[in-house]
């Protein structure tokens, strides 16, 4: 890797990193797209009322827009850890390294992604956008109700000026199911 560890971020790593940040850039993976394709049966579910959660899904040309993150020179190593712990859980992604693109179109990186295992039994593609918000909006798990998963990756990919129509029709779906 290029100038330390860079760790691409898609979903709950926009709001929640978890380890300390040196330098964060609006970047874009392609061959690949943001979806509510694994189930959570530990943060955002449990194994009988399974949440959905966020991941990589391999998409021929496709494209998801989001950010990489460069750790603190001397954390590297303890940020591995730190996030095979948090995303390793229950094996349904892979952590592997794929070529990012910076949006200011100044270059790009390798950085450290986590992306579905479509043979994993929590691997839930091509769920209905309906099916996808009903289970949103009734899931909790150990870290917290699903809808707040949700609501806060959208509201930070707005903040950061990505666009995502399905994350901004479940968005507003489950919070019109939770009035």
């Amino acid at each position: 890797m290029r100038d330390g560890l860079w760790v691409f971020g898609y979903g709950s790593l926009l709001w929640k990193p978890g380890f300390a940040v040196a330098e964060r850039r609006l970047a874009r993976l392609d061959g690949w797209h943001r979806s509510f394709c694994m189930r959570s049966i530990h943060h955002r579910g449990t194994e009988t009322d399974p949440g959905l959660v966020l991941a990589l899904d391999a998409a021929p040309g496709a494209s998801c827009h989001g950010v990489v993150l460069r750790a603190e020179t001397g954390t590297e190593e303890a940020t591995l850890a730190y996030l095979r712990e948090r995303e390793l859980i229950s094996s349904a992604y892979f952590e592997t390294e794929l070529d990012v693109v910076f949006e200011d179109g100044s270059g790009g990186l390798s950085a450290v992604a986590y992306v579905i295992d479509p043979d994993h039994v929590q691997y839930c593609g091509g769920l209905p956008l309906e099916e996808q918000a009903q289970i949103i909006a009734r899931a909790q798990g150990g870290m917290g109700p699903n809808d707040e998963y949700l609501f806060n990756t959208a509201d930070h990919l707005a903040e950061l000026g990505i666009e995502d129509a399905d994350l901004a029709w479940l968005a507003a779906r489950v919070r019109a199911l939770k009035t």
